[in-house]
């Protein structure tokens, strides 16, 4: 499988979500109920989409073709290597250039999108076409697509996040079979773990937030937390899922070396995003990221067999063993557009056609985004990437729900994770208190 960038870019854009100024007053526009363009007519609509690299602009071409040759009468402008900050200005101002349909890699920002009125409601489509998202889509993308009953957005491709291991060091340590426990995590994680002077020769795990994608929503995701109760208030000094992770996390730092000995261990390690990965180079053991990782591992000729497994869970959670995180890209109508249900044809034909989705997924190596999909025997992939498509199709799998201020509550979780993990922060029961107070400051000043 070649190196899928979108998954990048989805990083890059959370580190960017507290700095967007995202559309702070509703967009004037055209509702979905109130759509009156008439899709059978020869239009032409503009798409804009945020991938960038080769394969994938050709992917998306080829998705396009397949809609106008199912639809020969609407002709779609595709626009790529869009940001969000691009789109954001695009759905502000409106105008004869302006997209009527958007996907962006950023589903932190459903919450503003929605909230907003940048992207129109697609609810009223999904019954006049008479689809159930519910029975469509997977639970957590189903659920990352809406806000406040407000569906804006719809999922176009996903990511599943997963457990990567060495099979051989596994196999060298004694240990026959990956941790379905976080428990067994621990133990394993200690028995591959090889000291070397006042460093390693081999980590069984890189536990630092900073260590490649192991974020706090990454780790929270396999305790299944609520992040806001029903009054909207944050739920992190509520939910005891949140103190579980953060403390598991926090042992896993303490008993593989101490913050500072695996900073320093990890300041020497290659790129995330380059061959020398440390789980391709053998200097870390096991590996906490995404679907795309597989192939980026196998481009680097490891010299080990990789396993694929999904990540652990709590030990009284083993009978949920099989979920995972999930996130992905998103599509939207803007709300602007004065040709909303020509628009819904591209959307509906881009993410509900199973061998629209299917044909997409084969391409750029992204986890289809429809329950259909994930079942299509026309899916081509190593058997170990089914390991995702089954994370993503787990009813128990999570992602993190929607705000009105987009991401800014996880940049206050992956604080405390930073601080907390260093030793600033020592009782985590009062850091979580304190920003659960700070999430609720801000999403109070964003309404």
């Amino acid at each position: 499988m070649p190196e899928v960038i979108p998954s990048l870019t989805r990083k890059t854009a959370f580190a960017l979500t507290a700095s967007l100024a995202l559309l702070a007053t509703a967009c004037t526009g055209q509702s979905g109920a109130g759509a009156s363009d008439d899709p059978s007519k020869d239009t032409t609509i503009t798409f804009w989409h945020a991938w960038s690299a080769p394969n994938e602009v050709r992917a998306v071409k080829e998705l396009v073709a397949g809609f106008e040759k199912a639809h020969p009468n609407i002709h779609v402008d595709v626009v790529g290597n869009m940001t969000d900050d691009k789109i954001n200005q695009a759905l502000r101002a409106g105008g004869t250039k302006a997209p009527d349909v958007i996907s962006s890699f950023t589903t932190n920002n459903v919450g503003k999108f929605c909230s907003s009125g940048a992207l129109v409601d697609l609810n009223p489509f999904f019954r006049k076409a008479k689809i159930d998202p519910q029975q469509t889509f997977p639970k957590a993308m189903n659920e990352y697509t809406r806000f406040e009953g407000n569906r804006c957005a719809v999922p176009l491709l996903g990511d599943a996040y997963g457990l990567y291991y060495n099979k051989t060091a596994f196999a060298k340590a004694g240990i026959t079979s990956p941790p379905k426990t976080w428990s067994q995590f621990e133990a394993d994680a200690k028995k591959l773990t090889v000291p070397q002077g006042d460093s390693f020769q081999q980590l069984g795990f890189m536990p630092d937030y900073h260590g490649w994608e192991s974020t706090t929503e990454h780790y929270l995701g396999q305790f299944s937390p609520t992040y806001f109760d029903r009054d909207g208030r944050s739920n992190i000094a509520g939910d005891p899922a949140f103190e579980k992770g953060f403390t598991l996390q926090k042992r896993l730092v303490d008993a593989l070396g101490g913050f500072s000995k695996l900073e320093r261990y990890r300041a020497k390690l290659g790129d995330e995003w380059g061959p020398k990965h440390p789980f391709h180079t053998g200097q870390v053991a096991m590996q906490l990221d995404g679907e795309w990782r597989l192939g980026m591992a196998l481009d680097a000729r490891p010299a080990f067999d990789i396993g694929v497994a999904p990540l652990p869970v709590p030990d009284d959670q083993a009978d949920q063993y099989g979920k995972g995180y999930i996130t992905g890209t998103i599509a939207g109508i803007a709300a602007t557009s004065t040709k909303q249900n020509a628009a819904w044809e591209l959307v509906k034909y881009m993410t509900t056609d199973t061998d629209a989705v299917v044909g997409f997924s084969n391409a750029i190596h992204n986890v289809p985004s429809t329950l259909a999909a994930l079942k299509s025997p026309k899916l081509h992939y190593d058997p170990r990437f089914k390991t995702f498509l089954d994370i993503a199709a787990n009813p128990h799998s999570t992602s993190t729900p929607a705000s009105v201020n987009g991401g800014q509550y996880l940049v206050t979780i992956q604080q405390l994770g930073y601080d907390y993990e260093s030793g600033k922060v020592t009782d985590i029961k009062a850091g979580l208190k304190k920003a659960a107070a700070q999430i609720d400051t801000d999403i109070a000043q964003a309404k």
